[in-house]
C-alpha cells in the first residue's frame, strides 16, 4: 500500500478527486468483491486526506485585499476564514 500511497501524493488535487469519484462510485455500485471494497476504502482514504491536505495548504496561501479608509487598496493580511 506504500506504494499506491506515493503514487496518490503525485497526483495533481484534481486527478486525485476524479480518481475518490471513481471509488465512490465503484463502492456504492457493489460491484466490487469485499476483499476489492477494502482495499478501494482504503485508497479513497489516503485520496480524501491528500485532497483535504491540499485544500488546506491552499487557504492558508490566500491572502485577502485590505483597503484603507479612500477604498483604496493598502496592503494584504492573511487569510481568516471570514
Amino acid at each position: 500500500m506504500a506504494e499506491q500511497t506515493d503514487s496518490i501524493g503525485d497526483l495533481s488535487f484534481e486527478d486525485a478527486l476524479k480518481r475518490l469519484e471513481a471509488i465512490v462510485q465503484r463502492l456504492e455500485g457493489g460491484e466490487a468483491s469485499l476483499d476489492e471494497s477494502i482495499k478501494l476504502y482504503g485508497e479513497g482514504d489516503a485520496l480524501k486526506q491528500q485532497c483535504e491536505a491540499r485544500l488546506q495548504s491552499a487557504q492558508a496561501r490566500i491572502e485577502r485585499i485590505v483597503a484603507g479608509a479612500d477604498g483604496k487598496a493598502t496592503g494584504t493580511a492573511p487569510f481568516d476564514g471570514d
